[in-house]
């Protein structure tokens, strides 16, 4: 009998000079699970968007359910989320952060500049996309020093209906880095995604599961360098390792493909 290859070949890390059309269909489609594009951002825009970053407050996202503690500059719908739905504070906490962002003084938008070399081989302009006709946040600089646990990203689990107006036909999640710790750092993606029996293995009031969730599921490990982007499937669990010797800061935000094959954005 011949030997059984586990190993998935749709479950890997492209790297690329930059986005492609046909990569990111094929990460719509399966037949990668990530698309890795160095020097996405020209070092010296990273370096002016980090000092710029660098002189404000972060704040953490909700400690009783986001820990080991996450530190962001800006503003998540996650943190307001409730009864499956969008809160009502989330509109008036994207003002306040699109005035934050504003106030750093920068000369670019960073999350604009990201979007638009994003869809530059796409048929149509990359866009921030809207609820009940609303301009969703663009996006968050998060800072997990001490790690993200094991979780997935879906906001077709996470919300009781459509998050945007258009209809998704899957979602990505994106990060462009900006500062990298000298060890650790590392994100780690599993070919696993969630299963009702995956709720014993969840985290007390937590949005993560204790890493025994993903079995010995295949996986691979990326250590980001600054000015990459990195585009993946975060249905996907997926955990960022702890960092030590620096700061490790990524701008990041999630991306829709919707029925109409267009490119959407939200924080």
């Amino acid at each position: 009998m011949d030997p059984v290859d586990s190993h998935d070949r749709f479950f890997f890390a492209v790297t690329s000079p930059e986005f492609q059309h046909d990569q990111i269909v094929d990460l719509a489609a399966g037949r990668c699970a990530a698309i890795r594009v160095p020097g996405f951002m020209p070092r010296s825009m990273c370096e002016e968007t980090l000092r710029a970053l660098t002189r404000v407050e972060f704040n953490s996202y909700d400690e009783e359910r986001v820990y080991p503690q996450v530190m962001r500059f800006g503003v998540g719908v996650s943190d307001h989320r409730k009864d499956g739905e969008v809160a009502d504070t989330y509109w008036a906490a994207i003002d306040a952060g699109r005035d934050a962002w504003y106030g750093l003084g920068l000369p670019f938008d960073p999350f604009k500049v990201c979007r638009d070399q994003l869809g530059a081989d796409w048929p149509s302009q990359v866009a921030v996309g809207r609820r009940g006709g609303q301009e969703m946040g663009a996006g968050v600089a998060r800072e997990p020093n001490y790690g993200f646990v094991v979780h997935f990203d879906d906001s077709q689990r996470e919300f009781s209906s459509s998050l945007l107006d258009a209809n998704l036909v899957t979602q990505f999640a994106f990060n462009l880095y900006l500062s990298v710790p000298e060890i650790g750092g590392e994100i780690v993606v599993w070919r696993h995604r969630w299963h009702p029996a995956d709720e014993s293995f969840r985290l007390p009031y937590s949005y993560g599961y204790a890493e025994a969730v993903v079995g010995d599921a295949e996986s691979f490990e990326l250590k980001p360098l600054v000015g990459d982007a990195l585009l993946f499937d975060p249905r996907n669990f997926h955990a960022v390792r702890p960092s030590r010797g620096s700061r490790r800061i990524a701008l990041g935000f999630s991306v829709g493909l919707t029925d109409a094959g267009h490119l959407l954005t939200w924080g």
